[in-house]
């Protein structure tokens, strides 16, 4: 099961609407879903929250470190509480994701993210899992500080928000370590066509009744 819930981005009002924070937009929404309320946590340099889930305790996490430490938070709180890496999911901006999409991960790079970086280097381990909320890619990588750093227009915050949504409403499944399900709701952007229901075979009475000539 997941027991630890991290989401990345930035602290203040001035990175507030940024897509590096699509992470910190996550967690406020599984908080106002939960009904639980982020505080203060010097000792784990964030906002923590504390959920029960199916009579198992979960936590909540936004660094409030920056993103490049984010690390020192999340095994501040991960050894205190003695979580271990594949315990925890850690939920951030994607560039390699347009926006409106979300991926479910486990281990693997950190593929340049600072965030995810200094987790790694942290944790020790990278046998966590992720929750890669796509933002899209503006085409040039020498243009990537600013575009995390910049509000996504109307369109894709629309995207980003129908994603988070979406990988909000499979909390209960990561909670409970049924990482299929999850996977299976979160990567479905849109609820598969119901197949039509298959004829019953005809029965022997039917088909001789077709062979009968019109009258």
């Amino acid at each position: 099961m997941i027991k630890l819930f991290v989401g990345l981005g930035n602290p203040g009002p001035e990175y507030a609407a940024t897509r590096h924070n699509a992470g910190f937009w996550w967690i406020d929404q599984v908080a106002r879903q939960l009904g639980v309320r982020l505080v203060p946590e010097r000792a784990f340099h964030g906002l923590v929250a504390r959920a029960s889930v199916q009579g198992a305790s979960v936590w909540l996490l936004q660094p409030q470190t920056f993103m490049n430490l984010s690390g020192k938070s999340v095994a501040a709180l991960a050894r205190f509480y003695k979580v271990a890496p594949q315990e925890i999911l850690v939920a951030h901006d994607e560039l390699d994701l347009p926006a409106g999409e979300a991926k479910l991960k486990q281990g693997g790079g950190h593929a340049g993210h600072n965030g995810l970086r200094d987790i790694h280097a942290q944790l020790g381990s990278s046998d966590y899992w992720r929750l890669r909320l796509g933002i899209g890619h503006p085409g040039n990588r020498q243009e990537v500080v600013g575009w995390v750093l910049k509000k996504p227009p109307l369109d894709e915050q629309i995207g980003i928000a129908q994603a988070i949504d979406r990988a909000a409403r499979a909390f209960a499944l990561l909670a409970a370590g049924d990482m299929t399900a999850a996977t299976q709701a979160i990567h479905t952007s849109r609820p598969p066509r119901p197949k039509p229901p298959r004829k019953p075979p005809p029965s022997p009475a039917d088909a001789g009744a077709s062979e009968r000539p019109d009258v």
